[in-house]
């Protein structure tokens, strides 16, 4: 006999503002059919709600090879964009998400639009839904499996493209 699991689910104010842009349609989907998952309820002193949380920094150390993080966002023929995350020296890893990290060639991804955190990336594509008009930052940063912030030189190891999203023609 399978457990019931529940999950907490926490939306930031960019996704309702998304939901109420778009009508309310909005796919939300299961991480084990697309290698991704929304935030689930954070631990005390996890704070998601800006770019600004407590996760520790990670610095890759000397002789190490570095991970990097290239992002193309494209428009999606239905709505909304598709996000691929394209990485070198890095191993997406969500079967070790939580986990103490060994590695800073392992992890995960964080997903922000306009500095606020939508969701954790376990692979290379997301969907993001469609988007009000104007100007967004979508940002990716490589994150370790007990999602420290991969730095190296000092610099955050992310990726940033600004798209601009037109007032749709009636």
């Amino acid at each position: 006999m399978s457990q019931l699991q529940t999950h907490v689910f926490r939306f930031p104010a960019t996704l309702i503002n998304m939901l109420i842009a778009t009508g309310g349609l909005m796919a939300i989907v299961l991480p084990q059919f697309a290698g991704i998952s929304h935030e689930m309820k954070p631990s005390p002193g996890h704070s998601h709600g800006t770019t600004h949380h407590s996760h520790p920094k990670v610095e890759v150390p000397p002789g190490q090879p570095v991970p990097t993080v290239n992002l193309v966002v494209r428009p999606d023929a239905m709505n909304g964009w598709n996000l691929e995350v394209k990485v070198t020296n890095f191993t997406f890893a969500p079967e070790r998400i939580n986990t103490k990290s060994t590695s800073v060639n392992e992890g995960h991804a964080h997903l922000y639009v306009n500095g606020q955190k939508v969701s954790r990336l376990y692979g290379a594509w997301y969907h993001l839904p469609s988007l009000p008009p104007g100007t967004h930052n979508i940002t990716v940063t490589l994150n370790t499996n007990d999602h420290g912030d991969l730095m190296y030189q000092g610099q955050p190891i992310q990726a940033t493209e600004t798209i601009q999203v037109s007032v749709p023609k009636k």
